[in-house]
């Protein structure tokens, strides 16, 4: 449903509509599809729009070399996996890496969680066969169900109330946990010295936190504690999702009182994946017509008139903070395919932040029968992502991962050395596989050593 004439700018982001879609489902109640829709319109917002300024900001200032983000979270949130623990465990792994690349890079670190909207899926076929049945694919618990049966694969649209209600309750958690202790500065580093202490691979992981306690002890005998230093005790995570199912994205935009401008507040940050991506379709029409800094996938096929085209279409102001281009080529192509690319965005003078998703790129299919990413394969792409960045004078900004802070088995090795025969142990994907606790913590001690050697280049300019 459009939103309200009242309610919209001088473009209402409704304009997607007359547009091709690709990756909707498709709704057999029209009626009740639209009775959803204006619920939602008239629920508050998820996240408000000067939360929105304040992260794209944060974005102009990484996008000019003055910052790093952290983007990562579930593949795709799932009602029924739905619970505190769970939130709190992703929320703890990513303040633990950020404290380390915050340390590595001597950079503030800007953290954007893949949560509080991660519902929806695209999929490669809109239809799954299993032993001779086919069925239409399961998009996310915003739209079906994972149960491969007939009943379940009908797209419901009361299940964007279900994603709303939970994604309003995780929120409320996380800014309690941001703003109530859980994000202490010495607690986070408590966490890594017993990571640290726990890997029997390399001592160098216990050596940097140790560092990090003796510049925090420095400065409590400076004076700055936690009781008299907010930012010591209390920090900021900003919220992030692919933006698939337009039907919810346009029912949560609302038009701020302060500049008259559409805000999509079902997120601070919101994307556009490879598979939506077309110029002259519904997903470019709704970010042309949002506030909010999105982000758009690119990779290895992409040429360099299409980039300049889509950079064009989501940020034709030149506006530093606007867009992110996320890369996701693969560790054997990244560096043949990255480096034409940032070469025509320099030569052409725009204005956007590089981050590397280095999943998407490495999904193989293990022996044991599972959907697989390596561990190896991540840590090469993200460091080919940081060296060609280098060698061309641009800025790696940022790392968007697939991750979480439970102990699953989804991903082979590490220093655990998690095994194709391991995969099943602990195997809880719904869709993609996820780097666990302890991997995703490895990672980010590992591409510290990237961050020092960015830091030191910038210094030497």
């Amino acid at each position: 449903m459009p939103m309200d004439a009242s309610m919209t700018s001088e473009i209402p982001p409704s304009s997607w509509r007359n547009y091709p879609i690709q990756q909707q489902p498709v709704y057999p109640d029209q009626d009740q599809l639209e009775q959803v829709e204006s619920t939602l319109c008239k629920l508050p917002p998820l996240v408000f729009a000067q939360e929105i300024r304040d992260l794209r900001s944060n974005l102009g200032e990484v996008s000019n070399g003055r910052g790093f983000v952290l983007q990562g979270g579930d593949c795709a949130e799932t009602f029924a996996d739905f619970g505190a623990n769970r939130i709190r465990d992703t929320f703890k792994v990513l303040l633990q890496m950020a404290v380390v690349l915050t340390y590595a890079g001597r950079r503030p670190v800007t953290k954007i969680g893949r949560v509080a909207g991660q519902f929806a899926k695209p999929r490669s076929a809109d239809y799954e066969l299993i032993d001779g049945v086919s069925l239409p694919s399961y998009r996310g618990d915003i739209i079906n169900a994972a149960d491969f049966n007939e009943a379940a694969r009908v797209p419901d649209p009361n299940r964007m109330l279900e994603a709303y209600h939970q994604s309003a309750a995780t929120l409320n958690l996380l800014r309690a946990f941001a703003q109530g202790g859980l994000a202490d500065l010495h607690q986070v580093n408590r966490w890594n010295m017993s990571f640290a202490k726990a890997n029997t691979v390399t001592q160098r992981y216990l050596d940097m936190s140790e560092r990090i306690g003796d510049a925090l002890q420095f400065m409590e005998v400076c004076g700055i504690k936690s009781a008299n230093a907010p930012s010591i005790r209390e920090t900021q995570l900003f919220t992030s999702h692919e933006a698939l199912l337009l039907n919810y994205e346009e029912a949560l935009s609302r038009v701020d009182s302060f500049t008259n401008k559409s805000y999509n507040c079902s997120a601070h940050f919101v994307w556009i994946g490879e598979r939506t991506r077309q110029l002259d379709h519904a997903h470019i029409e709704f970010f042309k017509h949002i506030e909010n800094p999105v982000g758009v996938k690119i990779g290895p096929n992409t040429s360099g008139d299409e980039l300049l085209a889509l950079i064009d279409a989501l940020n034709p102001d030149n506006q530093e903070g606007r867009l992110t281009l996320i890369t996701r080529m693969g560790a054997d192509v990244l560096a043949d395919k990255l480096p034409q690319l940032i070469r025509r965005v320099q030569s052409e003078g725009r204005h956007i932040l590089w981050s590397s998703d280095p999943m998407h790129g490495n999904t193989i299919k293990s022996s044991s029968g599972y959907k697989t990413r390596a561990f190896d394969d991540i840590l090469r792409e993200l460091r080919q992502f940081f060296s060609v960045h280098q060698a061309e004078g641009s800025y790696a900004g940022g790392i968007h991962l697939e991750m979480t802070g439970e102990h699953v088995t989804e991903c082979t090795g590490g220093a655990y050395q998690i095994s194709d025969d391991d995969l099943g142990k602990r195997y809880r994907t719904q869709c993609d596989p996820r780097l666990n606790a302890d991997q995703v913590l490895e990672l980010a001690y590992l591409i510290a050593d990237n961050l020092k050697e960015v830091k030191v280049a910038d210094e030497q300019i």
